[in-house]
This record gives structure tokens, sequence and C-alpha cells, in this order.
């Protein structure tokens, strides 16, 4: 009742008011500044204040101000009450953030209601953008980046599969999208093993896991302390040694590497970005995060962050600075764009990302002697195929 109430009072105001032009634009950011999932936040963070400063400072002719809202774990009725109150109480034109898909599902029925153009910038279920028309996404999606993987795994020659996978929704998705394409190519799924997020002891999966005497398991994890966990116990275990492959998608992300050691040497995933991707956007952004912040680990928040920001920019310029959720958001349809991870495209009619999956194996870089995700090979482009699949 108190959101209807809420809504209803946000709604009257802008029917008296007319639409509103602002000299400065308001974004409210919701994700996770503390905890165990902060790299995400921090690295959005560091990405919207680089982007401005390359920019000169303004968008358009306009300051653009972040509140930001801390989300340390996934809460979709927190997430829904601080996204009510960035509506309401702070006005922004813009919201962006959410690591975890419960909690941008539950926003979507605010920035719907207000036409707020809604940017998910990590969650990655394909289902996320039908909680409203006003959402994008920066980030991208489990069927998208598992899919392309499945086809490395069946071109390597590889016949038989354990999926390894956190038990929520992505985890499913990603466990769905693998196995229909590697059984169509010709493979055979030996078991498919669900890992409650929880889980901190990840030995008695792996040990069921290598029981089986798979060709590769492909596994699956959200980012942070439990994908670590999880890789260093392949590693540690010997599974690899024994012959026993892993593949995987956003498993060996830049935050986490360095503290696994040689011993990741060699280990493949497919994903949109690596911090080393050549291109000249990507190196001037990397030389930019050192000098703004010294130390910085480049990762994936970065590039969701970033590429969040030409989506924003393109509706602010689009709009005239004017809140207008259906103007901005017919802008950016079939938006094609550079971002730091390679080409983008916004697909017209769904408002999916297509982008590039790369194949990566772990390296260490003679320049820096640091271990780097390599690219090796290129799916260009691909879609959701989450969503092509429902067609």
């Amino acid at each position: 009742m108190k959101l209807k109430a809420g809504m209803a009072a946000l709604a009257a105001s802008l029917m008296f008011s007319g639409i509103a032009m602002a000299d400065t634009i308001k974004v409210g950011v919701i994700g996770a500044f503390s905890g165990p999932f902060s790299l995400y936040g921090t690295g959005w963070q560091q990405a919207f204040e680089i982007y401005m400063d390359q920019h000169g400072g303004k968008i358009e002719g306009h300051d653009v101000e972040f509140i930001y809202r801390d989300l340390p774990a996934s809460d979709p009725q927190r997430a829904r009450a601080l996204a009510q109150e960035l509506i309401i109480r702070d006005k922004v034109q813009y919201l962006a953030g959410f690591v975890f898909t419960a909690d941008a599902l539950a926003v979507g029925p605010l920035a719907e209601e207000a036409k707020i153009p809604t940017i998910v910038l990590n969650a990655a279920s394909s289902t996320n953008l039908d909680a409203s028309q006003y959402m994008l996404r920066a980030s991208f999606t489990t069927y998208q980046a598992a899919t392309p993987v499945a086809n490395f795994a069946a071109d390597e020659g590889l016949k038989t599969v354990v999926t390894m996978v956190s038990d929520y929704v992505p985890g499913h998705e990603e466990e769905e999208a693998f196995a229909r394409t590697f059984e169509e190519r010709g493979g055979k799924v030996i078991e498919k093993i669900r890992m409650p997020l929880s889980t901190t002891d990840f030995g008695p999966y792996l040990q069921r896991a290598r029981a089986a005497n798979p060709d590769v398991i492909f596994g699956f994890l959200p980012g942070g302390p439990s994908t670590y966990a999880y890789l260093k116990t392949y590693i540690d275990t010997g599974m690899r040694d024994s012959g026993i492959r892993f593949l995987g998608t956003g498993e060996t992300q830049e935050f986490d590497l360095q503290a696994m050691g040689d011993a990741a040497l060699g280990l493949e995933t497919g994903f949109i970005y690596s911090a080393v991707h050549d291109s000249e956007l990507n190196k001037t952004y990397a030389a930019d995060l050192q000098r703004k912040f010294p130390g910085a680990v480049l990762s994936l928040p970065h590039t969701e962050g970033y590429d969040a920001m030409t989506m924003i920019a393109a509706m602010i310029k689009a709009t005239g600075g004017e809140q207008d959720g259906d103007k901005a958001i017919a802008a950016v349809k079939g938006l094609e764009f550079e971002g730091l991870r390679g080409p983008l495209k916004i697909d017209a009619d769904t408002r999916d990302l297509i982008q590039n999956i790369y194949m990566r194996r772990v390296e260490r870089d003679e320049a820096t002697g640091l271990l780097v995700n390599r690219e090796f090979k290129t799916y260009e482009m691909q879609p959701d195929y989450g969503r092509k699949k429902a067609e």
C-alpha cells in the first residue's frame, strides 16, 4: 500500500508539473558498495568518474550527480525500497545497478510505473528485461555467455561433461544453455550438479564430478569469494592434472586472478571482457584508471559502468535533459557503439545487448608480470539465446 501511494504521489507530481528539465541529471545507483561483492560497486563508481572526466565533467552541457545506495547482498525488498526512495525523494531521472537478478526484477515494476530508464549493470538472467520496458542492460545474459562456450567445447572434440552451477536462476540458465547446445552438437551431459549459493566447501561436489570422469567440467558461480574457493579447490585437488578440463564463463575474474597464482595458468573461460582487451579505448581507460585510482584492478565492473554511461549519455542527448522515459528508451533502441569490451549493439526489439563473447586463456603477461585473461577466439555479436529460445 505504501508503495502504491508513493508511486501515485509521483505520478500526480509529474502530471501537474509537466515534463521536468534539469541542469543537473540525477542517476541513482543501487549496488554492493560494502561486503564481499563490493568490488562491483567500487568498479562501477570508478568507471562513472572516469567517463565524466574524459568528457569534461558534463554530458550535453548538463552536470551529472550520482546518488549511491548500498545493497551488500541480494535483498529484493530492500532493493525495491531503495529504488522507491531514489525515484520519489531524490527525483532521479535514471536508475542503474543490481549485482543480482532478484533485485533487478524487484525494481522493474517501479521503473515501469515511473517511466525511469533503468540499466542493469551486472545481473545476468534473461528475464530481467521482461520486468519493464524501460530496462536496458550493460552486462550480459547467462545464455549469451554459455552458448558459445558449449560450441567451443564441441569444436575442441570434447564428448562428455559434468555441469556444476550455483543453485539460483542464473545458474539454472547457464546449465540449460550449455547442456542444450552441447547435446545438439553431439556431446553428452553425464551429470548436472547444483551447489547452494551459501557453499564454502566445494570438495564434496568436485569429488562427485571427478567420480563421473567427464572430459570437461562446465562451471558457473557468481563473482566473489565463492568463485575463488571453487576454482582453488579444482586446482588443488589435481583434477586438471588428471585430464579433466575446466570451462566456464566469468570465473577467472581479474579481481581474484592474482591470488590464484601459477596454478590458474591455462584455465579457459568464455566471457564478454578481458582487462587486456586489445583496443585503444580500453588501453586509454586502463591508463586513466591507474592515474585516478592507483592500484585499482581493471575488471568486469569497469566495462559495465563505463558502457552504461554511453547509453545514459545517448538518452540525455535525445531528451535534452528532460525527464522523458519513452523518448530516452526509443533513442537507444538499435544504438551501436564501441565499449571497453568491443563492439556493442542494443537490440531494437528486445533491448538486449548484442556483443562479442571471447574465449580466454589465463596467461602471465610478459610486460607486467600479472596473470591475465588473454583472448584467443571470438564469437562475434552474440544475441541473448534465452530470449531467442522463448520466441
